[in-house]
């Protein structure tokens, strides 16, 4: 088990973390939420898919993590052309008079890779993903790489422009630490925007960290102390998400079809130590996973058919979900 973070470990790593957030929130404009949810999946070293209406900012906070982070940036154009290995790089012949095959990097060889508009490049390309988000590598013709270290794939999808799209398998969802809705500004903000930003464009940020102290700061939130009790609680959690389980609620019965996985608890487990770090804390607590566990769950739960025709969403559920299931288990 590793050392418990002293006070003052937990105070300077809180800071840092707080500046990554500040620099994000210059960027965002009245977006806290939707900021302080992809600072806790970057701490984590999670992956997240932004879902929103064009135009709200969604690329430019990915670019601005890279530029905070000082981490090196690509930005991938998902469409519905796009071959698997544009994206993983593959073999080229190169050379005069003796010729050779040689490995050229495609763009996920990168710390920060923007999938913008996953959903519009076909299955075969979106499974080239698979492996880069889970194994951190990608393999070509037998032969498998390593991708850097740290490595993110911060996602963008339109949620209403369905024509010409594929949406994502459950198996490429799961992979994603959360997914974060990005909702509409409101006029003050744009009133903001319009009179602090020419032509909408964002301010020049310096990095807030560099290599070292970043690594610094995911040692710390490994470190992090995850409670017998929350993590019981995690683990009642999730298998109350499926509804062939004898303590699933009455609306995980009616309206899933197939409940969280393993790697929803791993989620919620690094995510909860991730927050907790930011808000200061040496431990996780009930209140920590009950705030990651809607971005956590809301892509992990397969709504029943029954969900679509009472207009119910998976929002919904997971709020239900979160009620029924105690923080300390009934006697």
């Amino acid at each position: 088990m590793s050392e418990l973070l002293s006070p003052a470990e937990v105070q300077g790593a809180a800071e840092v973390a707080a500046q990554l957030k500040k620099g994000l929130n210059q960027v965002l404009l009245d977006q806290e939420s939707v900021v302080e949810q992809v600072v806790v999946a970057v701490l984590a070293r999670g992956h997240v898919l932004l879902e929103g209406l064009p135009g709200l900012g969604k690329t430019e906070l990915c670019k601005a993590m890279a530029r905070l982070l000082a981490l090196p940036f690509r930005r991938i154009q998902f469409t519905p052309d796009l071959l698997p290995g544009d994206i993983t790089g593959t073999y080229v012949l190169e050379g005069e008079g003796r010729r050779e095959f040689t490995f050229r990097e495609g763009p996920l060889f990168a710390s920060v890779v923007l999938a913008d508009e996953i959903n519009r490049s076909s299955p075969k390309t979106q499974s080239a993903l698979l492996e880069a988000m889970q194994e951190r590598s990608v393999t070509v013709l037998g032969q498998t790489r390593a991708l850097p270290d740290p490595f993110f794939v911060l996602a963008t999808q339109n949620p209403i422009e369905l024509e010409g799209t594929y949406p994502l398998p459950e198996a490429q969802l799961d992979r994603f630490l959360f997914r974060v809705q990005v909702p509409p500004v409101g006029a003050k903000t744009l009133s903001t925007l319009l009179t602090t930003r020419v032509r909408g464009a964002p301010p020049a940020l310096p990095s807030v960290l560099d290599g070292e102290s970043l690594g610094r700061l995911f040692a710390a939130t490994d470190r992090v102390h995850l409670p017998g009790p929350v993590a019981d609680f995690i683990g009642r959690l999730v298998e109350a998400s499926d509804p062939r389980q004898a303590h699933a609620p009455d609306s995980v019965r009616r309206f899933v079809r197939y409940g969280a996985s393993p790697r929803a608890a791993l989620g919620l487990a690094a995510a909860g130590r991730a927050l907790a770090l930011l808000r200061g804390k040496p431990n996780v607590g009930f209140d920590e996973v009950t705030t990651v566990a809607p971005a956590i769950l809301n892509h992990r739960l397969v709504l029943a058919y029954e969900a679509s025709l009472e207009k119910v969403s998976s929002t919904e559920v997971i709020r239900a979900l979160l009620q029924a299931v105690p923080e300390v288990p009934r006697a």
